[in-house]
C-alpha cells in the first residue's frame, strides 16, 4: 500500500475557505460542489468517482423533505415484496421535458468543472440507471469528457417489473418496465494532451490508465455485486447507499499508480470516501446537505473499518 500524506495536507490545499473536516487519509467539505469545483485549482484531482442525484430534483431540499414525510413528490414508495417493505425510490419516468432538459444542462455544466478539475487522463466514474443512462453520459461528452464504456454493475435491485399502476389486476401479465438486473456505471477520462501515450501521461501526471487486479489481471467492465448489506445501511442512511464490495474495486482501479486524489462530489453520508479510507487512498468528499454530511462524520470511519468478503472483491486483498 502506498503512503499518502494525512488529512491534513489535503485540508491546506483544498478546504478553500469551506466547513471542513479531516479523518485519516480523507477531507469532507461542507459546500456546494459547483462552487467547490469551481475553487479548486486546476487539474489538482487524479480521479472522480460520484453516484449523483440521477433526476437532479430528487435531492432537493423540498423532496427530500416530501421522502421524510411519505408524502411523495418524486420519490415513491414501492409496492412490498414478500411482505418486505422496500426503500422508497425516485420516479426517474415522471420525469418532463423540462425536467429532462434541466438534467442534461446539470450534468453538461457539472462535466465542464470536472473536467476543469481532473489532470489530463484522469478517470471519472459516474453511476447513473437504464432509464437516464443516454442522456446524462451524452451531457458529459459534450462538456468535453471522453467516453471510455460502461463498468456493468450485476444486482438484482427490484427496481422495474411492476405491473401497470393501477391496473395491476386488469393486465396482471404485463410489466411497464424491464426488472433491472444491472446498474451502468459511466466510464470517462479528461483527453490527454495531443499525441501524448498513456506511459508519458502516467510518467507526467500518474494518470491516463485504470490500475489493475492484485493478481495482475486487467480491470473488467462487469462486476457482480450484491445489494447494499443492511449493517451498512444501518451505518450510513442514505437512500442510494452502494455497498462497500463495490466500491472498493472501482476506487481501487481509478488511480492507475494506486496514488493521487479520488474525489467524491455528491458525497452523501460518505460510502466512496469510506472505501477509499479502506483501500488506503487519499481522498476528498464534498456534499451540500448538512445531515448528511454530519452523518458522513459516524459513517466514513465505520463503514472503511468493515470486512469485506473476499468473494465480493476483485480487484486486491484487503
Amino acid at each position: 500500500m502506498a503512503s499518502h500524506p494525512d488529512s491534513g495536507a489535503l485540508a491546506e490545499q483544498f478546504a478553500c475557505g469551506y466547513e471542513f473536516a479531516a479523518f485519516g487519509t480523507t477531507l469532507r467539505v461542507h459546500a456546494d460542489c459547483f462552487e467547490w469545483m469551481s475553487s479548486i485549482q486546476e487539474a489538482s484531482i487524479h480521479a472522480i468517482v460520484t453516484d449523483p442525484p440521477y433526476g437532479v430534483k430528487e435531492y432537493d431540499f423540498d423532496q427530500l423533505q416530501k421522502r421524510s414525510n411519505g408524502d411523495g413528490g418524486i420519490w415513491r414508495i414501492p409496492p412490498s415484496f414478500d411482505g418486505n417493505e422496500r426503500s422508497p425510490l425516485p420516479r426517474f419516468t415522471a420525469l418532463s421535458d423540462e425536467d429532462r432538459l434541466r438534467l442534461q444542462e446539470f450534468f453538461e455544466t457539472w462535466g465542464r468543472l470536472a473536467l476543469r478539475g481532473l489532470r489530463p487522463g484522469g478517470h471519472l466514474f459516474l453511476a447513473s440507471n437504464t432509464f437516464l443512462s443516454q442522456m446524462v453520459f451524452g451531457a458529459l461528452v459534450r462538456s468535453g469528457l471522453e467516453f471510455r464504456g460502461e463498468i456493468i454493475r450485476l444486482v438484482r435491485t427490484l427496481r422495474g417489473g411492476d405491473r401497470p399502476k393501477n391496473a395491476e389486476q386488469e393486465f396482471e401479465d404485463v410489466c411497464s418496465m424491464p426488472r433491472g438486473c444491472y446498474e451502468p456505471w459511466g466510464l470517462f477520462r479528461k483527453p490527454m494532451p495531443p499525441r501524448m501515450t498513456v506511459a508519458e501521461c502516467l510518467r507526467t501526471y500518474e494518470t491516463g490508465g485504470l490500475r489493475r487486479k492484485a493478481d495482475g489481471r486487467p480491470f473488467e467492465d462487469v462486476i457482480s455485486s450484491e445489494r447494499t448489506p443492511q449493517r451498512e445501511r444501518e451505518i450510513a442512511g442514505h437512500p442510494s447507499l452502494k455497498p462497500q464490495s463495490f466500491l472498493r474495486n472501482i476506487v481501487y482501479a481509478s488511480l492507475p499508480l494506486g496514488r493521487g486524489v479520488v474525489l467524491d462530489p455528491f458525497m452523501g453520508s460518505g460510502s466512496t470516501i469510506a472505501a477509499a479510507e479502506a483501500i488506503g487512498y487519499q481522498s476528498i468528499g464534498v456534499e451540500r446537505h448538512a445531515d448528511y454530511f454530519a452523518m458522513s462524520r459516524e459513517a466514513i470511519p465505520k463503514l472503511a473499518q468493515l470486512t469485506v468478503r473476499e468473494d465480493q472483491l476483485e480487484l486486491m486483498s484487503l
